[in-house]
Protein backbone atom coordinates (compact mmCIF):
# COMPACT_ATOMS: atom_id res chain seq x y z
CA UNK A 1 0.00 0.00 0.00
CA UNK A 2 0.93 3.56 -0.28
CA UNK A 3 -0.94 5.90 1.83
CA UNK A 4 -0.37 9.92 1.57
CA UNK A 5 -0.24 11.42 4.70
CA UNK A 6 -1.17 14.67 6.06
CA UNK A 7 -0.72 17.65 8.66
CA UNK A 8 3.28 15.53 8.76
CA UNK A 9 6.55 16.23 7.29
CA UNK A 10 6.79 12.47 5.66
CA UNK A 11 5.13 12.65 2.00
CA UNK A 12 4.27 8.80 1.50
CA UNK A 13 4.16 5.89 3.53
CA UNK A 14 4.94 2.03 2.10
CA UNK A 15 4.29 -1.05 3.48
CA UNK A 16 2.39 -4.79 2.98
CA UNK A 17 0.51 -6.51 4.70
CA UNK A 18 0.25 -10.38 4.05
CA UNK A 19 -2.49 -12.68 4.66
CA UNK A 20 -1.91 -12.98 8.67
CA UNK A 21 -2.45 -9.22 8.46
CA UNK A 22 1.49 -8.44 9.60
CA UNK A 23 3.03 -5.89 8.36
CA UNK A 24 6.13 -6.04 6.09
CA UNK A 25 8.74 -3.48 3.95
CA UNK A 26 7.22 -0.42 5.38
CA UNK A 27 9.49 2.91 4.59
CA UNK A 28 8.40 6.31 4.80
CA UNK A 29 9.54 9.21 1.68
CA UNK A 30 10.67 12.08 3.66
CA UNK A 31 9.76 13.04 7.12
CA UNK A 32 12.48 12.37 10.05
CA UNK A 33 14.96 9.56 8.32
CA UNK A 34 16.45 7.99 11.88
CA UNK A 35 13.14 7.43 13.48
CA UNK A 36 10.62 6.64 10.73
CA UNK A 37 13.18 3.89 9.99
CA UNK A 38 13.59 2.71 13.48
CA UNK A 39 9.56 2.55 14.22
CA UNK A 40 9.81 0.64 10.72
CA UNK A 41 12.57 -1.91 11.85
CA UNK A 42 10.66 -1.86 15.19
CA UNK A 43 7.09 -3.07 13.13
CA UNK A 44 8.41 -5.36 10.86
CA UNK A 45 6.63 -9.06 11.64
CA UNK A 46 4.12 -7.11 13.87
CA UNK A 47 0.37 -7.53 13.83
CA UNK A 48 -0.97 -4.50 12.16
CA UNK A 49 -3.80 -4.01 14.57
CA UNK A 50 -1.10 -4.32 17.88
CA UNK A 51 0.63 -1.82 15.69
CA UNK A 52 -2.41 0.76 15.10
CA UNK A 53 -2.77 0.28 18.96
CA UNK A 54 0.11 1.06 19.42
CA UNK A 55 0.77 3.99 17.21
CA UNK A 56 -2.62 5.78 16.89
CA UNK A 57 -3.09 8.83 18.84
CA UNK A 58 0.98 10.11 19.28
CA UNK A 59 1.26 13.66 18.55
CA UNK A 60 4.62 15.58 17.04
CA UNK A 61 4.47 18.71 19.54
CA UNK A 62 1.79 20.95 18.74
CA UNK A 63 0.68 19.14 15.65
CA UNK A 64 -2.50 16.87 16.32
CA UNK A 65 -0.37 13.96 14.51
CA UNK A 66 2.23 12.46 13.50
CA UNK A 67 4.13 10.28 11.11
CA UNK A 68 3.56 6.92 13.58
CA UNK A 69 -0.30 8.63 13.74
CA UNK A 70 -0.52 8.62 10.03
CA UNK A 71 0.93 5.27 9.67
CA UNK A 72 -2.08 3.72 11.91
CA UNK A 73 -4.22 5.52 9.77
CA UNK A 74 -2.73 3.78 6.89
CA UNK A 75 -2.99 0.60 8.56
CA UNK A 76 -6.83 0.62 9.60
CA UNK A 77 -7.25 1.54 6.08
CA UNK A 78 -6.00 -1.36 4.95
CA UNK A 79 -7.24 -3.87 7.94
CA UNK A 80 -11.01 -2.74 7.48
Amino acid sequence: MIYTPSGVCSKEIHFELDANGKIHDAYFIGGCNGNLKGICALIEGMDAKEAISRLEGIRCGVKPTSCPDQLARALKECVK
